[in-house]
């Protein structure tokens, strides 16, 4: 007979740990100007981003896709709005702390490359690292391991002007991964790719958000890799234009 006066233990609660956000962007608005015209690129996008996810951002050309990872990224600052990343809010930072932020957690993918074209392949990449403290031949060793990652280890000392365009792309995903970032914003990463080579590297930047808790915020046009995302964000017209697809997140 259980006694009234004791008190019972109670069972357990389990709590959900809450994701991480690693991104949170609200009432961004961007306007550029030409002459006395003025382009609304950018009509109040709010955003989150939860740390270790991959997150799609879709839509026609033209719709704000770049702008917004670009703002996203510290590289333009919003006409309206404010952005956090890890933590702190950065569109109010001074260009110096900044530019140190962007160094220290973000790995850029630029659809143009931006390779230095007087550096080998292995020099691009250890050019990143010299910036993140690491020289000599600890940049030299860590640059082949990335270059073997992208499969371009016999590329290592290549120019820019040796390599094709799909080669000189996958230099510039390993120099993005150079230093481990916590974040890589990737503007088209398999648009110069074949099938093969673009889907390695999507499988790449998946690894690297499941087994290292990276961040990847990626714009693409390739339906091909819907898959291996966490959220899909379609972008038209400078707007989100339905709440984010999530794939897994909410899993049942």
């Amino acid at each position: 007979m259980v006694n009234p006066l004791v008190t019972q233990p109670q069972p357990l609660t389990t709590i959900e740990p809450t994701p991480e956000k690693v991104i949170v962007a609200e009432g961004l608005e961007m306007i550029f100007h030409s002459g006395n015209q003025e382009f609304k690129a950018l009509k109040g996008i709010d955003l989150q981003v939860f740390s270790g996810d991959i997150e799609l951002l879709m839509g026609p050309s033209g719709s704000g896709k770049t702008t917004l990872l670009s703002i996203l990224g510290g590289i333009l600052t919003p006409t309206a709005g404010e952005v956090h990343l890890l933590g702190q809010e950065i569109t109010r930072l001074s260009q110096n702390k900044l530019a140190r932020f962007r160094l220290e957690n973000i790995g850029f993918i630029f659809q143009g490359f931006n390779l230095f074209p007087a550096l080998t392949a292995s020099e691009n990449i250890q050019t990143a690292l010299n910036l993140k403290g690491i020289r000599g031949q600890a940049a030299r060793q860590h640059a082949l391991k990335l270059l073997d990652q992208v499969e371009l280890a016999d590329r290592a000392d290549n120019l820019p002007r040796d390599l094709s365009g799909g080669q000189k792309q996958r230099v510039a995903i390993a120099r993005a991964l150079a230093g481990q970032p916590k974040l890589i914003l990737a503007d088209e990463p398999t648009a110069a790719l074949d099938s093969h080579r673009g889907r390695a590297i999507i499988e790449l930047l998946r690894k690297l958000s499941k087994e290292e808790g990276c961040t990847v915020v990626m714009v693409t046009h390739d339906a091909r890799i819907i898959d291996i995302a966490d959220q899909v964000v379609h972008v038209e017209d400078g707007m989100i234009t339905d709440n984010p697809s999530n794939f897994s997140r909410f899993a049942a």
